[in-house]
């Protein structure tokens, strides 16, 4: 087992997929909440917003209850994908009906939701038009649950071994991470109005759409799958790792769990809200796009990329053997920079932040990410993928957006719109409260070092027992 490399093919199929569910995840986290701003609220009056909900609730809502479908769907279709033991269609075909989902969002608008519910009051028709997009958010939430969640995350822990799963993370962080610029890129042009946001959407779920077509003739299912031993009872299969025998069984795989739940959480306080804060806030704060992109700004972005690739590459190769050590460092840098971030909107201060956010969270995920996978019990990665959503998921993004709307809140920082109204929109204050609660993922880390992260000599020692 200590042997295997990884294929070519495998490497390929898990960078294509992580990327395109990259494009479809954060097309939904970062592009539906903007969608909501500058288009669903972009013309009401107060009197609608007064007899409906803020833009910030709205938004919130909308990632709580995509955060609970998500891990409603990985709980039953991970199971089931271990129970049928065929992850490829799970992958292939929901990353086809993930495409198809994230291209209908564009046709969502308050005019064809009043036409179809034959309604005339603008209160009634805003509030109907954000349950629509939240309704459309679950649905497509339940295709990319079912194919990156539940099926496409537990053949990456079938088809690698603990040694690689870090090289593994890492690839996934900064494809993943790609994947964000890819999307930001594009989506700027729709932020501004230069494309339609059905342009947007149709174009990027067709991509993804064909990315599942490819997974039919690209993906097969290794032994490890086929091999899986499951027990006849699928509903007992669903509640396995609530048991307690198991959370005692496997208390570094909920330790690192829990850790890692803090951290997303503080991280979940201001990113729904985060595009929309660029906007509103941050870009007339230093005086529009064009003083942004003077020289001066451009030079010190790239001085931070270059230390943050630097710092990123150090500390990973230092994580091989102290990653206790390199995730409390991660923490507690992630913490630092959401605390300087909220001292200011300056440009350079935004930039000089964005270090120690970025490097914190990059070693947080990717290194949470590899100790979750390797404590995950051989044969049972389906069984365990609802329970790593409820952490990273669920709990993330039902808790962090309720804070981060509190926060903003809390600093009453407003936009008018076109018919006059006060549109609330993201304060810098919200990066304060994300650091207070990052600092909380440092309680069950320290137990969690001091149960240590070494499991090679223990599934070793397990397997010779058997033999």
């Amino acid at each position: 087992m200590t042997n295997e490399k990884l294929s070519k093919k495998n490497w390929f199929i898990i960078t294509l997929f992580c990327f395109m569910g990259g494009i479809a995840w954060n097309t939904e986290n970062m592009y539906f909440n903007t969608f909501i701003t500058n288009e669903i609220y972009a013309d009401v009056s107060q009197a609608a917003i007064l007899g409906s909900m803020e833009a910030t609730t709205a938004v919130a809502r909308m990632v709580a209850l995509s955060a609970i479908a998500a891990v409603l769907t990985t709980f039953v279709m991970g199971a089931l994908s271990d129970k049928l033991k065929n992850r490829k269609m799970f992958i292939s075909v929901g990353y086809i009906l993930w495409g198809m989902v994230t291209a209908m969002f564009g046709f969502i608008s308050k005019e064809n939701v009043a036409g179809l519910l034959n309604l005339t009051d603008e209160a009634k028709i805003l509030g109907c038009t954000v349950w629509f997009v939240i309704l459309m958010d679950i649905v497509m939430t339940f295709m990319g649950s079912t194919s990156n969640d539940a099926a496409f995350q537990a053949w990456v822990t079938d088809v690698t071994v603990p040694r690689q799963r870090a090289a593994v993370e890492t690839v996934l962080s900064v494809v993943g991470t790609v994947s964000s610029f890819a999307v930001t890129g594009v989506g700027s042009f729709a932020q501004a109005g230069t494309i339609t946001y059905k342009l947007f959407f149709g174009v990027l779920g067709l991509v993804v759409t064909l990315c599942g077509v490819l997974g039919l003739f690209l993906i097969k299912d290794p032994p490890r799958t086929l091999q899986i031993e499951s027990s006849s009872n699928y509903w007992a299969d669903l509640f396995y790792g609530f048991r307690p025998s198991v959370i005692k069984e496997n208390a570094r795989l909920y330790l690192s769990l829990v850790s890692f739940c803090v951290a997303i959480i503080s991280f979940q306080v201001f990113y729904p809200y985060l595009l929309t804060y660029v906007q509103y806030v941050v870009i007339p704060d230093n005086g529009g796009v064009s003083n942004i992109l003077r020289p001066s700004v451009i030079i010190v972005a790239v001085i931070v990329v270059a230390l943050l690739l630097a710092c990123i590459v150090t500390l990973l190769k230092m994580s091989a053997t102290k990653k206790g050590v390199c995730l409390v460092l991660g923490v507690i840098v992630m913490t630092l920079g959401f605390f300087l971030m909220s001292t200011s909107t300056g440009i350079y201060v935004i930039l000089v932040s964005l270090l120690p956010v970025v490097l914190g969270n990059a070693l947080v995920n990717i290194l949470f990410g590899a100790a979750v996978k390797d404590f995950i019990p051989e044969g049972k990665a389906g069984l365990f993928q609802g329970i790593r959503m409820i952490f990273t998921v669920l709990i993330p993004m039902v808790v962090g957006p309720v804070i981060g709307d509190m926060a903003c809140r809390s600093a009453a920082q407003t936009i008018i719109n076109e018919a006059g109204a006060e549109v609330i929109v993201p304060a810098k204050n919200m990066f304060l409260w994300a650091g207070v609660v990052c600092v909380f993922a440092l309680i069950p880390l320290w137990f969690l070092i001091k149960k240590g992260f070494d499991i090679k000599g223990e599934r070793k020692e397990k397997s010779e027992n058997i033999a």
